[in-house]
């Protein structure tokens, strides 16, 4: 009489056992793919402050995104029976980063493309203006950098207790140092400041070049964009997004708010791409995302570097949208198509 109850005890225990395999294998277990699909549409305005900004905006801009995320079983499969997942390997993404460097390098570019942003915005709207190094921050920690005292994505704020203006400052005040040596550095991280004694280690800037004190870091340089005129900074709220894609966008957002007038004309405008100070737009990745998250908000026009137009209007005939594809290589282009459109009536 104890046997069918053992054998059923058995039985549960190995069907148990088997779902918690298959419950792992399906949600929690790595892959090596990411699946990208269409992002968000989202307002620029609330992400950006004008000191004595034009008030008037009846429309918006938006700037797009692509979802990219590390897929598991479960995503891979919902991922065939959607038509606008795209399934790469994850080495394509990141090469030779981890996934951590990764993101701290499209933290930077989005830092980099808001500077951007705002230079090219000036320089439209005729505001002088200076540019000068914010902070430095760190891209990825090599192995023979400190361990633990550095992570990819920290900003430096002082060395020695000195803040150090650029990479090359930096080198100049490590220079009175020897490999081996202690320096504390206070850095921020996730929005609070540490502060580290980290040894020196031995840098060369090229095989051959002798070797100097130096923390063994990838580190770069963030600008920070300074009007020369009372009244007209301009400052970011995070976005939470990476990437430089959105330069565009942050720049005719930013043109609207320094200038008399309202250069949306009361329409839902969406785009994508970079911006560098002199105003030239470059080309991005993932477009034909972006093309869906715009036309799900209703935008009625989108803007897309003249490199990805083709990709942009082969996405936008497949989806039936009626979103108006604009090919531009310019902020200048952007500027006059807008100011060129008829103002909409309530």
């Amino acid at each position: 009489m104890r046997q069918p109850k053992r054998r059923t005890g058995i039985r549960a225990t190995a069907y148990l056992f088997s779902f918690v395999v298959i419950l792992y294998v399906v949600v929690f277990m790595n892959t090596p793919y990411i699946v990208y699909q269409p992002g968000s549409a989202s307002e620029v305005a609330p992400m950006i402050k004008v000191e004595n900004a034009d008030p008037e905006e009846q429309g918006t801009f938006m700037m797009t995104t692509v979802s990219a995320r590390y897929a598991n079983v479960a995503l891979l499969i919902a991922s065939v029976f959607n038509a606008n997942a795209e399934v790469v390997l994850k080495e394509t993404r990141l090469q030779d980063k981890t996934e951590q460097e990764y993101a701290a390098e499209q933290v930077f570019y989005m830092n980099s493309s808001q500077s951007y942003a705002v230079q090219a915005a000036y320089h439209a709207a005729k505001v002088p203006y200076a540019d000068v190094v914010d902070y430095l921050y760190v891209f990825s920690v090599p192995a023979a950098a400190s361990k633990g005292q550095f992570q990819p994505g920290d900003k430096i704020i002082t060395v020695k207790g000195q803040k150090a203006a650029d990479p090359a400052a930096l080198s100049a005040l490590l220079s009175a140092n020897k490999v081996g040596d202690k320096v504390e550095v206070v850095l921020q991280r996730s929005g609070k400041e540490i502060t580290e004694q980290v040894q020196l280690v031995e840098v060369k800037d090229k095989e051959a070049s002798a070797g100097r004190p130096g923390f063994g870091v990838v580190i770069g340089a963030v600008q920070k964009v300074e009007p020369k005129e009372a009244g007209k900074a301009v400052s970011f709220v995070s976005t939470d997004v990476g990437g430089p894609s959105a330069g565009l966008m942050f720049t005719m957002e930013i043109y609207n708010r320094l200038t008399p007038g309202d250069l949306t004309k009361g329409h839902r405008v969406a785009g994508t791409g970079t911006i560098d100070a002199e105003g030239t737009v470059g080309a991005i990745g993932g477009v034909k995302h972006k093309i869906v998250a715009a036309d799900r908000k209703n935008a009625e026009f989108f803007f897309v570097p003249v490199k990805n137009y083709d990709e942009a209007k082969a996405k936008a005939e497949q989806i039936g949208t009626r979103m108006k594809l604009i090919p531009v290589s310019t902020l200048s282009d952007a500027l006059k198509y807008m100011e060129e459109q008829p103002v909409v009536t309530p």
